[in-house]
């Protein structure tokens, strides 16, 4: 397994990736289409970061992006692993990988919003240091928790 940074090739597995696990739970939101059908557009040249996991055949099985915030922040978004490779410990690692990338570009924090019937996901968060807020305006119908990972204190993983 590896994480490495999103390339073109990337396009078709970043897309189905996250229409499998979005599909699977929810439906498939109109914010969810603009940056599954244009990453480069809509994340990469805007500041933002992509990292995809890919087994040791090279086949993608993961996938989380980083996408730029006003305030120097980034949104942790389209977070996903494959099926057949949850509970391996590569949410983790990608989530590190993503914290990693937040504090190295010297982000003050990785803000994300989620919903509760995701309770794998929620508990990996909490459990890297992420804390909830309060509502905040959000594109997504499915937002029903709102959380953030300061970097510029001495909190996280």
């Amino acid at each position: 397994m590896r994480i490495i940074p999103f390339e073109p090739r990337h396009a078709d597995a970043w897309r189905t990736l996250n229409e499998a696990w979005i599909g699977e739970h929810f439906v498939i939101e109109p914010k969810d289409r603009q940056v599954l059908d244009d990453p480069a557009g809509q994340i990469l040249v805007k500041g933002g970061a992509i990292f995809m996991v890919e087994d040791a055949a090279g086949a993608a099985i993961g996938c989380c992006a980083l996408i730029a915030m006003a305030d120097g922040g980034f949104e942790l978004a389209k977070m996903t692993v494959a099926p057949a490779a949850r509970g391996s410990g590569l949410g983790r690692a990608l989530l590190s990988a993503c914290i990693e990338a937040g504090r190295a570009a010297g982000a003050p924090r990785l803000y994300l919003e989620t919903n509760s019937s995701l309770g794998p996901a929620l508990a990996l968060y909490r459990a890297m240091g992420f804390r909830d807020l309060p509502a905040a305006p959000t594109p997504y119908a499915r937002c029903n928790v709102w959380m953030e990972l300061r970097l510029d204190q001495a909190s996280g993983p």
